[in-house]
């Protein structure tokens, strides 16, 4: 366990995290664990749960109140969703109060190459997961007097990146549905957000992150030029869950190094013509 260092701002709160195995999901729910939340990690390999768990294990800060806890879960199925949500909510002693949608895949090749059933895959998850989770994470949050719900998007979703156009529309209407889901939730005292990293070391990333010439036209388009760290991110959604975001809603943060202020990348540099 860590030491507390003064109140835990988020004692008392509950939060679930989709793909909270591995990456961005698991940092930002050992963040939210630190800070006082009880939390719920789920994703499809059990060994990674079983990994993210021990890792929030020892987030936990001593005298704190917080458990961790992990339910096996493809985002992209209704029924596994509503059994998360459950999960979530008896980690919280019947409450939620926080989502993160984490959960994420990605497929490459030129659209005219694209199979259907690829196509199809990468929306189950980016898309519809994100849907069934802002849905019914959504409905247990407001039913609990309101909180806060963040969608990982991606620098994809504003700017085009050749050969990844699947990617590119899921994590589009990703932003279109945080927008549409803070103006139907704020009511209920909901707030939806989203973050939108640059690229990030982490598995999903790695067919991008492993070939010099597509970093380097990455590099080239940032401001700041270095790769994204899951802190850089994880410290985005920590803090678009938490209080002190209170008066935020609707918005997708760029966490990106400035990447947006330029083009998107050219990943065709990265293959042989």
């Amino acid at each position: 366990m860590s030491e507390a260092s003064g109140p835990l701002p988020l004692a008392g709160q509950s939060a679930l995290v989709t793909g909270g195995g591995s990456g961005i999901g698991l940092r930002s729910a050992q963040l939210l664990v630190r800070d006082g939340a009880s939390v719920t990690i789920c994703g499809r390999s059990e060994e990674r749960l079983e990994e993210g768990l021990a890792t929030l294990r020892s987030a936990i800060p001593a005298g704190s109140s917080a458990t961790v806890t992990s339910v096996p879960c493809d985002v992209a199925k209704e029924d596994d969703v509503i059994a998360a949500v459950e999960a979530a909510k008896a980690n919280g002693g019947g409450a939620l109060t926080m989502a993160v949608a984490a959960a994420g895949t990605g497929a490459g090749g030129p659209i005219v190459m694209t199979t259907l059933d690829a196509w199809r895959h990468v929306m189950s998850v980016n898309l519809d997961g994100a849907f069934l989770t802002v849905k019914h994470a959504g409905a247990a949050i407001a039913a609990s007097g309101g909180g806060s719900i963040v969608g990982i998007s991606s620098i994809a979703a504003p700017l085009t990146h050749r050969l990844m156009a699947a990617y590119c529309v899921s994590k589009a209407g990703l932003e279109a549905l945080v927008r549409n889901a803070a103006d139907e939730m704020g009511a209920q005292n909901v707030r939806v957000n989203a973050v939108r990293p640059g690229l990030v070391p982490t598995d999903i990333a790695a067919g991008l992150t492993t070939n010099d010439a597509i970093v380097g036209d990455y590099l080239d388009q940032m401001p700041i030029r270095r790769l994204g760290t899951v802190d850089d991110v994880a410290h985005g959604v920590r803090y678009l869950c938490g209080p002190e975001s209170s008066w935020v809603t609707g918005q997708c943060f760029a966490i990106d190094g400035g990447h947006t202020l330029r083009r998107g990348p050219d990943l065709t540099v990265g293959f042989a013509r």
